[in-house]
Formats: C-alpha cells, structure tokens, sequence
C-alpha cells in the first residue's frame, strides 16, 4: 500500500491532494441516510431546470441565480462568512465598488470543489475559464465545464483544438462581466497554494485582480483527486449544514513592466495571426501571417533577418495546414519565460491567498498532481481486486 510520502511538500510536510476523510456518521447514521435521499432528488430537479431549460432561456441573471441559489441551499449551504480585507464589519456597502469585485475585473480564486464555481457563479454571474501551467492562453469554459474540472484529472497543456485567448481579449469583448481565474490550474485540498500558472500575466495593468479564498466547514466537500463523484455528494448532502469561508483580499495589479509580460492576442478574423504583440517588436508582427515555425520568422531583433520589410502579409512559402492556431502560439511561448516583475505579481496574489485561508505554499503543481492521480488509481485498483 502506497503511502504517498512523495507527494508530500518537503518543507511542510503538507499534502495538498490527498482527499479529506469525513467524520464517521456513528448514532446519525440513519439521519444522514434520511438527509441524502430527501436532498438528493431535489439537487437532480434544480441541475435539470438550470442546465436543460433556464440556461436557454433569455430571463437574465436573477432567475438563474435564484436557480443557483436552490441548488445551495437545498445541502444546507446557509452560513457564509464573508470578510474583506481593509474593510471593516459593517462598512462593506461604503467600499463596494473598490473592495468588492465589479465587472470588468479578474477573480483570483483558491479551486478546491465544485461548490467554488456555484457559489462563484451565484454571487458574481462570472465568466469561468481554464487555465494551463504551460501556457498564458486560457480557455473560456461553461458553468457545467467548470464543475466537471473539479473532478477530472488536470492537463499540463490544452487540446491542440481548443479555442484559446487572452484574458485582454475576454475582457474587451465582456466589459459588463467578472473573469473567474484558477490559477492553481487544477483543485487541491485547501490546505496549501499550489504554484500558478502564468494565465493572470495577460491581464492589463489598469485592471483589478481580486484574490479570493474559499474554504469550507466540514472540509470533507473538496474534491483533490479525480473520481470522488460518489464521496464528495454523499458529504454534502447527508451533512444537516455546511458553511463557507470566503475571504476577498485588496486588489492586485498586474504592474510588470517586462516586454514579455502581455503575449500576443489571437486575431478572431485571422488563422494565423497576431492581432497585437505588446512589446517593443509589436508593430513588426501586428497582423503579421507569418508563424514561429515558418523559415522567414525573424527569431531575435538581433538577427539580420529582422525588418519589418519581411514582414508581409503574405503567407509563409510553405505553409503547414496541420498547424493550428493553438500550437503556433504555444510555441511562440515556449521562448518566453516568465520574468521576475512577472513572479513577483504571482507571488503577491498567491501570498494573498494563503495570507486569507491561513495556508502556506507548496511546491507541488500539476505535473506532480498528475502523478500522484496514477498512484492513487493503481491503490484504488488494488483494493478493489482484493474485495473481488
């Protein structure tokens, strides 16, 4: 029987993926029973309405948050405990508009159950997106993705079809919405902050970025390893009551002044092309047909290829079909790496996040979550051909 140990911070001895155990029911056991099959048929009625009927209806966003709002209350999801920092009790309706996520900012937020994006989506009637630790591009996902991710298996990188853009761009084209960001890229425990992807280093520096921390009470509804369908919806429903911990911390800005903080937007009318490569090279490859593979691509103001007469709006002399958009800018990015004003803005959101759920960080990411998910699958195989 594996024990883990490996997949344990080694300065803190914290395992971020290792699912919580829920207290044993004992003498209550019957009125849990009770609980669950009285909930559960109510969750099944209110998923129905919202994601079969209510999402394809134009009612706005009050009927479907009050949809969402069932969809809480029906566990026993009554007590929030929300706090700003700065802010204090009682004088939240003074700071609203500069403490409190408005549209057109960024939501930082901790991923540890899908009760996150429900309660996300009841108060804030976001924008959820994926995020990827190989890449600044993220992806914009539905409600229902949204959940689902929580109980799947993260991804190092997105699908080589995945229509895939900038936090920049989302936020040109929704002004009047918030953008929900995970960037911890997949869910944990909620016992640490795991390292960040790069996706918040597209945001503009004008725009505010909210860390938010969500924890819960019992913490036996999170969801770290995939394939907790069945644990995680018996904890909450056979549970009388569950409250949630939300902290929201000052904004954040995104105030890295490198070349390479903002990548390049993908152009929506143009296969191909970058519609706005912020750094000094940007007037050379704005509308620019031509790719990082291509033999014509200048790689390095250095080079004597370099002229902004190479660059025409041509295509490439042998272009590649099979080459998507996606995989073009993932390799543009490759050369890329993050700089240090661009660490220090992911350090100070992630020092903020663990400052307000009273956690620490870690240094296990997804590429260790991912091989802690094979171990945690070849256990659960072999207890299960030990009960055969």
């Amino acid at each position: 029987m594996e024990k883990f140990s490996q997949f344990r911070d080694r300065g803190s001895g914290i395992a971020p993926f290792l699912p919580i155990h829920a207290e044993p029911s004992g003498f209550y056991l019957p009125f849990h029973i009770f609980l669950f099959f009285f909930r559960f048929p109510i969750i099944l009625a209110t998923a129905f309405t919202y994601f079969f009927v209510l999402q394809w209806l134009p009612i706005g966003s009050l009927g479907k948050k009050g949809c969402l709002w069932v969809a809480l209350g029906t566990p026993g999801i009554w007590w929030y405990d929300l706090k700003v920092e700065g802010v204090k009790k009682g004088s939240l309706a003074k700071h609203h508009k500069t403490r409190f996520p408005q549209p057109g900012t960024i939501i930082a937020a901790t991923f540890t159950s899908p009760i996150d994006v429900v309660y996300l989506a009841t108060i804030f009637d976001p924008i959820f997106t994926q995020s990827y630790p190989s890449t600044r591009l993220i992806r914009r996902v539905s409600l229902f993705q949204a959940i689902v991710n929580a109980f799947t298996p993260p991804r190092l990188t997105p699908d080589p079809d995945a229509d895939l853009t900038t936090l920049q761009t989302l936020l040109q084209k929704n002004p009047h919405r918030s953008i929900v960001v995970f960037p911890e890229c997949t869910t944990s425990n909620g016992r640490a902050i795991l390292p960040f992807g790069p996706s918040l280093l597209t945001t503009p520096p004008r725009t505010r970025i909210f860390p938010m921390s969500l924890r819960y009470n019992a913490a036996d509804v999170v969801t770290p390893a995939p394939g907790m369908q069945f644990r995680f919806t018996w904890n909450l429903m056979s549970r009388p009551t569950h409250c949630i911990r939300v902290r929201i911390a000052e904004p954040v800005y995104n105030n890295s002044q490198s070349p390479q903080a903002s990548p390049s937007l993908l152009s929506p009318n143009s296969p191909n092309s970058f519609s706005s490569l912020h750094s000094p090279l940007s007037p050379a490859f704005s509308n620019s047909t031509l790719s990082p593979r291509s033999p014509n691509f200048p790689m390095s103001p250095s080079s004597p290829a370099f002229s902004t007469s190479g660059l025409s709006d041509a295509p490439s002399s042998q272009p590649d079909e099979s080459e998507s958009d996606t995989e073009t800018l993932l390799e543009f990015e490759e050369a890329h790496s993050v700089s240090e004003a661009e660490k220090r803005v992911l350090d100070s959101i992630a020092e903020a996040l663990a400052r307000m759920g009273r956690v620490k960080r870690v240094g296990l990411g997804v590429k260790e979550k991912r091989e802690f998910v094979k171990a945690w699958a070849r256990q659960r195989n072999k207890k299960g051909k030990k009960t055969s």
